[in-house]
């Protein structure tokens, strides 16, 4: 077993294979020659800084009910374990949400494409699953989301560092994903480290142009700990990078909220006892 995440060129023949090696050993994988351009992320990072550095918005305060709008850094998530909530702002954007009329659509753009490259990847899991696990999924893996409404897109924002924050706060406490794929353009700034299988944290490659993607408890759940949900988080920059906002884009593909996840959960189930936990319902 490797602890080492694998850099996946989507282009070659044994792109599938190595992706769930990846996948498998670490819970990450990193995919170059994908189709969703740079200039697209780029766009969305530029525009969306303006944003959040505006008072726009204000306009689209978080609804509790519906988990969409604009979540300030006194209403961000408190990592599951902690009491600290992470240092940052962001926008969950649905295709049935709301949505800032001060930008543009790109961001909706981008969710389309990086939804649908997910649902390409939930077939290579798939495919690449073990018979004894693959038999135990209550349905294909890309049929999972089909319809789904709670498949998220997350523009996040990490504030520069005032220098006045408590010392055990950080942009992102250790965490694991809720949902069955993460989706994450490398973001405007590193800083996302993932903790591997031996206990160390290792710095996650992030060119900019390349793909994150990471298992959440969901597939977990659902392969019975064959794709493990590994834990990451988002660590405090150090000189000049204190003082420059962090921007990352992560897509968190869902399935319906009637799917089996396992004898335990449904998809459902499972979201409703994670948000609750972190303190957002």
């Amino acid at each position: 077993m490797s602890h080492d995440i694998q850099v996946v060129d989507c282009t070659v023949a044994d792109a599938p294979r190595r992706f769930c090696d990846s996948l498998r050993d670490t819970g990450f994988a990193v995919l170059t020659r994908h189709p969703i351009p740079a200039s697209l992320v780029q766009g969305i990072y530029a525009e969306w800084l303006d944003f959040f550095d505006s008072p726009a918005r204000l306009a689209y305060p978080f609804d509790p009910r519906r988990q969409d709008g604009h979540f300030a850094p006194q209403v961000a998530e408190t990592a599951k374990g902690h009491t600290r909530r992470d240092l940052k702002e962001y926008f969950h954007v649905y295709p049935w949400g709301r949505y800032p009329a001060e930008v543009s659509d790109a961001a909706r753009r981008y969710h389309d494409l990086a939804q649908s490259l997910a649902a390409e990847l939930l077939g290579w899991v798939e495919a690449g699953s073990p018979e004894t696990v693959r038999a135990a999924y209550s349905m294909p893996l890309p049929d999972m989301i089909q319809g789904s409404r709670q498949t998220l897109l997350r523009v996040l924002r990490y504030p520069p560092l005032q220098g006045d924050e408590p010392p055990d706060a950080l942009r992102a406490a250790a965490h694991e994903d809720i949902n069955l794929l993460t989706v994450l353009p490398a973001a405007s700034d590193t800083g996302l480290q993932v903790r591997g299988l031996d206990g160390r944290w290792r710095d996650v490659p992030c060119d900019f142009g390349s793909l994150v993607i990471n298992t959440g408890d969901m597939l977990q759940e659902a392969s019975g700990g064959h794709f493990p949900s590994t834990t990451h988080r988002v660590v405090n920059p150090q000189g000049a990078a204190r003082q420059r906002s962090r921007l990352s884009l992560p897509l968190f593909l869902h399935p319906r909220p009637d799917v089996r996840l396992s004898a335990r959960h449904t998809a459902g189930s499972y979201l409703d006892e994670r948000l609750r936990e972190l303190g957002v319902i």
